[in-house]
């Protein structure tokens, strides 16, 4: 079985679909692309779902991802809870914030994801499920 959402106008109930998907799983893989080509992972603490959908991790300000993220914003976080069974991929576009009262707020520098596919396995049945999101250029007619 296969679902889709549209995260830009994602209901109420499918942003808390994905806070109970990831909810008990503190720490992803956060995937960038290094100038190189080469696939980068670190793990990294999720601090904040945002009610629109948006992820929201703390970095250093001297961290690959501040090099990375401006070449290619395009990431991958893939989170894990093997005791349930349920695992997590999730495809977005990272934004570097500096913004002091955000900083403030979560205690630090901090990167904004922008969620645009979600994956998960299905704990009960071991199926593929999909919500995702169009590339705002696809839905604008610009070409990606």
């Amino acid at each position: 079985m296969e679902a889709a959402m549209d995260m830009s106008m994602a209901s109420n109930g499918q942003i808390s679909k994905l806070r109970r998907l990831i909810e008990e799983m503190d720490i992803c893989m956060f995937t960038t692309l290094e100038e190189d080509g080469t696939i980068s992972s670190r793990p990294m603490s999720t601090q904040q779902l945002k009610p629109e959908g948006d992820l929201w991790y703390f970095t250093a300000v001297d961290s690959r991802n501040v090099d990375e993220i401006p070449r290619s914003s395009r990431v991958h976080l893939s989170y894990a809870l093997r005791r349930k069974n349920r695992y997590v991929s999730i495809f977005g576009t990272a934004q570097l914030v500096f913004d002091r009262r955000k900083s403030k707020e979560l205690w630090g520098p901090i990167l904004k994801v922008t969620v645009e596919q979600v994956e998960f396995w299905n704990d009960t049945s071991n199926k593929l499920m999909r919500f995702f999101r169009m590339p705002e250029a696809a839905t604008a007619g610009a070409s990606i």
